[in-house]
């Protein structure tokens, strides 16, 4: 486990986490608050009701010039050119070897003016990729440490937040955005898209307006019993939905057709490696990313084994945990792809003992 050291890098708000008394820990080179009040607690307020996380930890690319959707094109599996102005697409980079260098959603702002949001711990990755690709005089700019982000998730999200600007959120559809004035802040984007599964908005703002804007959601939601939501809650509600973690479900070694992101991989034109990834979907995969739940009282977690009813190993967790929506342990994992549909008996092997498993389709968590 890392340790809280002098190099880790805070957010603008750290000071407001510890004095909320945040239990603070180390992730991809940051101090992060994992909870404040209890993971249960947590994820149950914004499954609710309302709750705000800090994930200013991620990291933001502009694109800018004539040529920036070429750039996103080659790069990226999914087909970015269907993006409208102000529409957000999830997709990944591939790597030259059948694997992921990252997933990521992009917004684009006009024709020649895209945003990529990166995950934190793959920044530096991201950006070096990119730009490696980037024969095509693209400008780049890494805005990561000059912005702030938000996630204000659950079904009163919007009641809290739409106090706070004059756009309309309700006419915003999911994987959309807008920018303007929010909380007295200027430029501010304001996008319907999330990890939770609940519903909500994730906000960008300036490092300097920081302050200020928590302490404006924070009051604005304070009718509908606001709570700040750590990192241990916002994967319990990622889980839940079945969404990717990277460096848990998704990595260098895995394919976006094994993890079930075929949906995101469009051969419709060529990418980094698109012509083996084809292949790979037309002759079949030898694994698959399953969701499961389990049948024994158990918690299975990450690099647990998976195994066949005879004890013959067949794969092995990426991520799990016990669901607070559901109350039973859930999780995801690579299993032989005959393993793979739903139903399938399996054995997640927690202390010495091999516990009954079962596939099931994702989300876990039925709207």
């Amino acid at each position: 486990m890392d340790t809280i050291t002098d190099e880790m890098k805070n957010t603008a708000i750290t000071h407001k986490h510890i004095a909320l008394g945040a239990k603070m820990v180390p992730f991809a080179g940051f101090n992060m608050p994992v909870s404040y009040s209890g993971l249960n607690d947590e994820h149950l307020a914004v499954r609710n009701s309302v709750g705000i996380f800090d994930v200013s930890h991620m990291g933001e690319f502009m694109l800018k010039g004539e040529k920036a959707l070429d750039l996103i094109q080659l790069v990226t599996s999914n087909d970015a050119s269907k993006l409208t102005d102000k529409k957000v697409q999830y997709t990944c980079l591939p790597n030259d070897n059948g694997g992921i260098v990252d997933d990521f959603l992009v917004y684009r702002w006009n024709r020649n003016e895209y945003y990529l949001v990166v995950n934190a711990s793959n920044i530096e990755k991201d950006w070096n990729w990119i730009s490696n690709h980037n024969t095509f005089g693209v400008e780049m700019k890494n805005m990561s440490d000059d912005l702030s982000l938000f996630a204000v998730q659950g079904p009163k999200a919007i009641n809290a937040l739409q106090k706070l600007t004059d756009i309309d959120l309700s006419k915003m559809e999911y994987y959309s955005f807008d920018a303007g004035k929010m909380a007295g802040c200027d430029d501010v984007l304001i996008s319907n898209t999330g990890y939770t599964g609940a519903g909500g908005f994730e906000i960008y703002v300036w490092n300097k307006d920081a302050e200020k804007m928590w302490d404006a959601i924070m009051e604005a939601g304070k009718e509908f019993g606001i709570k700040p939501i750590g990192l241990g809650a916002r994967d319990t509600l990622r889980l839940e939905m079945g969404f990717c973690l990277y460096g848990n479900d998704i990595d260098d070694t895995t394919s976006p057709i094994e993890a079930g992101l075929g949906w995101i991989t469009k051969f419709t034109k060529e990418f980094t490696n698109s012509k083996d990834l084809k292949q790979q979907k037309e002759n079949g995969v030898s694994k698959k990313l399953v969701g499961f739940e389990m049948i024994d009282r158990g918690i299975p977690r990450h690099n647990y084994e998976i195994a066949d009813a005879n004890g013959n190993i067949i794969g092995k967790v990426t991520s799990g945990t016990q669901s607070p929506s559901l109350q039973k342990g859930i999780g995801m994992g690579y299993v032989k792809t005959e393993f793979s549909k739903p139903d399938s008996e399996i054995f997640i092997k927690i202390r010495d003992k091999n516990l009954k498993a079962k596939v099931v389709a994702i989300p876990f968590l039925k709207k």
